[in-house]
């Protein structure tokens, strides 16, 4: 898909809600740097940010009101739309609503049994990670002081894609042509220091079109690291690399972005 097509799904993907293919081709499109697409994200974004802001309550399109209300199977109402609506809150809202008035109508049915209210919390779990991990992505990739390094570039058929690292929020990598790690393993991201042992800096699993984005929160010092590098371990991770990294992005002296 090209940016075009994806532009209407933007706000969908940054509150966590978004379906596949379009979920996926958006996370392709960051992982290989596209800047009309990260524009669009970072834009819905910091629509995301205005919760619990004073801000005058934004007016969403129609487009995406429907959206969220398919996703969790609720027909259309004349109720209004709530002034903060860009985030997975939205989801909270609407299944307080259904519980509070079960009688209404037809679609509360689907919410009363235990199994689909359980798959239900724990979608909207998932859609709450998901939008905290993009947060910090988008924090660390709009950091004055962050400083960027690509790998894969000089390679036939290689993972490729870029590593953001900033000095007080964490590093941030992004990766395309990256198959999903095999039955009982993982990625392993680390930091590698100019002198000493490797860090570990998280597990991760990429997705099923070869795209990964993870992040490392913390405060890094980028002037004692070398690079970020990328191994295949068992899925509880390890102290140290046991196998020959797939990706390393080299710091050397990058100046900031």
């Amino acid at each position: 898909m090209n940016c075009e097509e994806l532009q209407d799904h933007y706000e969908l993907f940054a509150i966590g809600v978004a379906e596949e293919p379009e979920r996926g081709e958006i996370r392709a499109h960051l992982s290989r740097g596209c800047e009309v697409c990260m524009a669009g994200v970072k834009g819905a974004m910091e629509i995301v940010a205005l919760v619990g802001s004073t801000a005058a309550p934004a007016q969403p399109p129609k487009h995406l009101r429907r959206r969220i209300l398919a996703s969790v199977g609720a027909e259309r109402r004349t109720w209004g739309w709530m002034p903060v609506w860009a985030t997975a809150a939205v989801l909270l809202a609407l299944v307080a609503v259904y519980f509070a008035n079960e009688q209404r109508g037809s679609a509360l049915e689907a919410l009363r049994s235990a199994e689909e209210a359980q798959g239900l919390r724990d979608q909207i779990r998932s859609q709450t990670i998901e939008l905290t991990r993009l947060t910090e992505a988008f924090a660390i990739l709009n950091g004055p002081e962050t400083k960027e390094a690509t790998f894969g570039n000089s390679q036939p058929k290689p993972p490729r894609g870029k590593v953001f690292v900033n000095p007080a929020q964490g590093v941030l990598l992004m990766a395309s042509n990256l198959p999903p790690a095999p039955a009982g393993k993982l990625y392993e991201m680390w930091v590698i220091p100019k002198s000493g042992k490797p860090l570990p800096a998280g597990l991760f699993q990429s997705e099923t079109n070869g795209s990964a984005m993870h992040v490392r929160r913390g405060a890094v010092d980028i002037d004692a690291t070398g690079a970020v590098a990328v191994t295949v371990e068992n899925e509880q991770g390890a102290d140290q690399p046991t196998s020959q990294p797939l990706i390393v992005a080299a710091l050397g002296n990058l100046p900031p972005r």
